[in-house]
């Protein structure tokens, strides 16, 4: 049951579990413990659920805000559609994207990714004829990372005297990928640098460019849609719409509105949590969601004996890149407007994509080194009975979030006019990327809104409005830190941090976390 802090509600006498958050990998996390039985308290501080898988609704639009497609759901019997099906009770419906699930412009050329692994290879291979035996090893090498990365994140939710016996064996594998930069993989493979840009036009999901990417997390989103793309059947709202009956049917409650100030701690335990308003709600078992860095740097005492600990393991890993979305809200139907399913992603012709994020941070005023535009209002096959006579489109780009310091201290809805100002140079410049494809579009836009850093540091809480939690560089799959288990006994990590960036990654994350916690062969059950 959803219910607001800030109003008169009603909670349990007693939980089994409090969890900080309510994204992806919370709810994951709460939904597999709630079906052992187990009543658990979510606390969000937003004053909506779901984290980056929450819509939002402006001027009678409604935009998804961090969901643009999922791969793999497709396929019924797959370990993420059947994660997905035990967490909804199989209530979360999907459509389909189609044959072209993403297209990467580069300058005037266009490359269709389209699902299936053959087809994928066939269409690569009639764009580049002499790069066939280059191809079909990227393909190989891609799978050989995916096979070993099993094992790797399973060794994170094995007793710790376990792990110490056979976790280097569990993960040396997919160290063979996860310690090299994705560029340096292509590079051993072609010489070609257009085919490797083309073979990278999905680092936006990640967010870091190839020269610094682990090739794992490469590896990882292209494996996700070789099968294609799907949307979830009435946006992305219906996920936490499924999940929470499966958290209440076990007497388990979700709090908006609700922030937390620290975990308390009793002798070296974890025992409750302290809210912003110096409530205290107490548990045997305290799970965090809310990203690694916000979990060790702010919610944890300092006179705790492993905050010293925690410090020295977070300078190990940098919190991925901010940007900005313009959320555009049009008159017209999917159908009257003409807008695709697949996603377009738009770069320079001119230098690598390393390249082009460099000279973008020095200088704000050169092209964007990625441009991702999104057509959910397309993607959703119920939409137009929800929003008739309307569609929305998602312009994502790269935007630090240095370049928005000095409005830091400055609160949401009143940054000023400076920083309107700011904020419209950047939404004129991606919205002439939108027109330059459709220039019929010119006189359809009736909104449009742009978030930034600032917005997701807001309503996220990550420290510098990151996107994607911790930078997927090798060195962040060196950390032995980024498991469910911390030094604090009965305190456990949720999220992307723990596994990968994505709604993918989040699931996995909150398997593994319940695993952790319940010592219980959830495979078993999932695929009962």
């Amino acid at each position: 049951m959803i219910q607001s802090y800030k109003k008169p509600h009603k909670l349990e006498d007693q939980y089994d579990a409090i969890i900080i958050g309510t994204g992806m990998g919370s709810l994951t996390t709460a939904a597999f413990l709630a079906k052992e039985g187990k009543k658990i308290l979510l606390l969000e501080r937003h004053y909506t659920a779901g984290g980056y898988t929450h819509a939002f609704k402006r001027k009678g639009y409604e935009w998804d805000v961090g969901i643009h497609y999922i791969g793999e759901v497709q396929k019924e019997n797959s370990a993420l559609r059947k994660m997905f099906d035990y967490i909804t009770d199989s209530k979360l419906l999907w459509a389909d994207m189609g044959e072209v699930y993403d297209q990467i412009i580069i300058g005037d050329k266009k490359y269709n990714f389209v699902k299936g692994v053959d087809a994928f290879k066939d269409q690569l291979t009639e764009y580049f004829p002499e790069e066939e035996k280059g191809i079909e090893d990227y393909i190989e090498l891609v799978f050989k990372a995916n096979k070993a990365m099993g094992k790797f994140y399973i060794n994170k939710a094995l007793p710790k005297f376990l792990g110490n016996i056979i976790g280097g064996i569990l993960k040396k594998p997919y160290q063979e990928f996860s310690n090299k930069t994705t560029y340096d993989v292509l590079r051993s493979l072609t010489e070609n640098e257009e085919l490797i840009k083309v073979l990278c036009g999905q680092y936006g999901d990640y967010g870091l460019p190839p020269k610094q990417s682990s090739f794992a997390m490469h590896a990882s989103v292209v494996k996700h849609y070789f099968g294609g793309g799907s949307f979830p059947i009435g946006g992305s709202s219906q996920i936490i719409k499924t999940i929470d009956p499966v958290i209440e049917s076990a007497k388990g409650t979700i709090l908006i509105n609700a922030e937390v100030k620290e975990i308390i701690t009793k002798k070296e335990r974890a025992i409750g949590v302290k809210m912003s308003d110096d409530k205290c709600f107490y548990a045997p078992i305290v799970i965090s969601g809310v990203g690694v860095i916000n979990t060790f740097k702010n919610l944890i005492s300092k006179e705790n004996r492993f905050s010293k600990i925690f410090s020295e393991q977070l300078t190990k890993v940098k919190p991925s890149v901010a940007h900005g979305c313009l959320y555009i809200g049009l008159n017209g139907t999917p159908e009257e407007l003409k807008l695709p399913k697949k996603n377009l992603w738009i770069y320079p012709d001119d230098l690598d994509h390393d390249e082009c994020v460099d000279r973008f941070l020095k200088d704000h005023n050169e092209p964007f080194p990625v441009v991702y535009i999104s057509f959910p209002s397309s993607k959703d096959p119920s939409w137009s009975e929800r929003y008739p006579h309307k569609s929305t489109i998602d312009i994502i780009t790269l935007l630090p979030f240095e370049s928005f310091h000095q409005w830091e201290d400055s609160k949401w809805m009143k940054r000023g006019e400076s920083y309107e100002a700011f904020k419209e140079k950047f939404a004129q410049r991606l919205i002439q990327h939108l027109f330059e494809l459709f220039p019929h579009l010119r006189n359809q836009v009736d909104c449009y809104e742009l978030s930034t850093p600032l917005t997701t540091k807001h309503f996220v809480n990550y420290e510098k409005g990151e996107l994607y939690g911790l930078d997927h560089s090798p060195e962040r799959y060196q950390q032995s830190f980024l498991s469910p288990r911390t030094p604090i006994k009965g305190l456990y990590l949720t999220g992307q941090d723990i596994v990968t960036a994505g709604i993918g990654g989040a699931l996995f994350s909150g398997f593994i976390t319940a695993t952790t916690i319940e010592k219980k062969n959830f495979w078993k059950k999932i695929y009962a």
